[in-house]
């Protein structure tokens, strides 16, 4: 048996560590351990301790010794963890509870002596980093970012691609409860009057971002009330009514009940009826156009700070669906020819339909790489429950729709309209329909593509191909092409460069057909 290599030990399911955040709040106290692409980073492993240090701060003004100790066990076995893995790049940070607390830096001297160096965010350092992270996963984000943690929320605007000045208010989740007293009426008031007192201007016609568990597990119960088809938190949308009624519901539903929804944990059920009094406040207060939440927050505002501007600049979607795919045998080379070979099928003006169309035609050649029979259906979960980032629930499902097309099987394409309409997955079919053209042709080769064209003419959909590649055009392209075309609403025609036209009854024959590049 020969040596391991040096870094083979410090890998997670083969992937080497990017490294780090262990994340002290004032409700849990989480380590992340990231990989993959830097600009969409996976995680690895992902633990969390719900030590509550926080709890007992607005009564004592301290970290409950309890709290203490369970918390310095877990980031002793943290420290522990992460040099086994030989994880070198370690951000520790404190937030709210030990900001706040008479004992806080008594407790960041045990986090020391572990062998971590911990750094204690100041609010607005909270605030900023959360909104990065928000950034960082919908670039073109403008609104306001609502950050709730145990202890605090932070507000801070978004606007252009950057970050506004925002504030750090004590209404976290421990606290909302002993704020109203258990009065919803007053817990409302005393919220409007720290929210209208100290929150930062939106700029007209913008969202509100919801960063948090809490948040999360609202959106967990908004998606069992309308049997949502995405299982992912991650971008889920809501309109300004639609979120007044989901804070208005639950305000009225038994503790109980909420616990009982799929996808709510029960840790945190018993916050939200006083968190959905908060979110009405937030709603009244900027009256955002959308809601969406966002899983991305402060740790990935952490992990988007060591990028250097070239990875920042990356298409957050592409680089994960490059670096899922050719985990799983397919090419970006390959995927990005073809999207060149099938460009003139294209005739779409929706905003990102480019960056779209690659990312579904990565994912195609992946499911390709899987067993015949699981392909369609593990593609389709590939598309809407895996967590990409910078891509909308019909994005989803438009590359669900293509995976769906590449393998010509369109009846799952059915219960993608839920979530797109029909003009969007009809645009969808047709990158499936290219890719499997594409790969009959000669297997997606760079010489069959070279040597063949697709093009659009008046009403016909045209393959000419080079004369050396003329036996690539058996029965099975035959259909595919004629699948494609149809799905056009167009003719299918096979041409070969250098011979005549055959001319249709009434036409006149061409001298010869164009030239074409090889």
């Amino acid at each position: 048996m020969g040596r391991k290599k040096k870094n083979d030990r410090g890998r997670i399911s083969g992937v080497e560590p990017l490294g780090a955040i262990i994340d002290i709040g004032s409700n849990t106290v989480r380590l992340v351990v990231y990989g993959g692409p830097p600009r969409a980073p996976n995680t690895l492993f992902n633990e969390k301790m719900p030590a509550r240090l926080g709890r007992d701060l607005d009564e004592t003004g301290l970290l409950a010794e309890e709290a203490v100790e369970l918390a310095l066990g877990s980031l002793e076995r943290f420290a522990l963890m992460l040099s086994d893995l030989d994880v070198s790049r370690v951000d520790t940070v404190a937030t709210a509870a030990v900001r706040d607390a008479r004992n806080g830096k008594e407790f960041l001297r045990d986090v020391a002596a572990l062998g971590l160096e911990p750094r204690l965010l100041s609010g607005l350092d909270e605030a900023t980093i959360s909104a990065e992270g928000v950034l960082g996963a919908f670039p073109a984000a403008q609104g306001i970012v609502a950050d709730i943690g145990g202890g605090s929320l932070e507000l801070v605007p978004v606007n252009d691609g950057e970050v506004g000045e925002g504030c750090s208010l004590p209404a976290g989740t421990l606290r909302l409860a002993r704020l109203g007293g258990g009065d919803p009426g007053k817990l409302r008031e005393e919220l409007r009057k720290m929210v209208g007192k100290n929150a930062p201007p939106m700029a007209e016609g913008g969202d509100l971002y919801l960063v948090g568990g809490t948040w999360r597990a609202m959106a967990g119960f908004a998606r069992a009330q309308v049997d949502f088809p995405l299982s992912d938190p991650h971008g889920f949308t809501m309109s300004r009514d639609e979120a007044v009624n989901l804070a208005k519901t639950l305000a009225k539903t038994d503790v109980e009940q909420i616990k009982a929804a799929p996808r709510v944990s029960s840790s945190r059920a018993d916050s939200l009826p006083e968190a959905s009094q908060l979110l009405r406040v937030l709603l009244k207060h900027y009256e955002p156009g959308r809601v969406v939440v966002s899983a991305w927050g402060l740790r990935e505002g952490l992990m988007m700070r060591r990028l250097d501007p070239h990875q920042v600049a990356q298409d957050p979607l592409l680089a994960g669906a490059v670096d899922f795919a050719e985990s799983r045998g397919a090419s970006a080379l390959q995927a990005t020819r073809i999207a060149g070979w099938t460009v003139d099928t294209v005739s779409s003006l929706r905003p990102g339909a480019e960056r779209l169309r690659l990312a579904a035609l990565l994912l195609g050649m992946a499911a390709m790489q899987t067993e015949p029979n699981l392909r369609v259906q593990q593609g389709i979960d590939w598309a809407l429950q895996k967590r990409w980032v910078a891509v909308s629930p019909e994005g989803r499902a438009m590359l669900a729709a293509a995976i769906c097309a590449n393998s010509n099987e369109l009846e799952p394409v059915e219960r993608l309209r839920a979530l797109a309409s029909q003009e969007a997955l009809d645009e969808a079919i047709t990158w499936g329909l290219g890719l499997r053209l594409a790969r009959r042709l000669g297997a997606g080769s760079a010489r069959s593509l070279d040597a063949s064209r697709l093009t659009r003419e008046k009403k016909s959909l045209v393959l000419t191909l080079a004369k050396s590649h003329r036996a690539l055009y058996g029965p099975a392209a035959e259909r595919d092409l004629g699948l494609l075309a149809a799905h056009l609403g167009l003719e299918p025609e096979m041409r070969v460069k250098g011979e005549k036209k055959l001319p249709e009854k009434g036409e006149v024959a061409p001298l010869l057909d164009r030239p074409m590049e090889t």
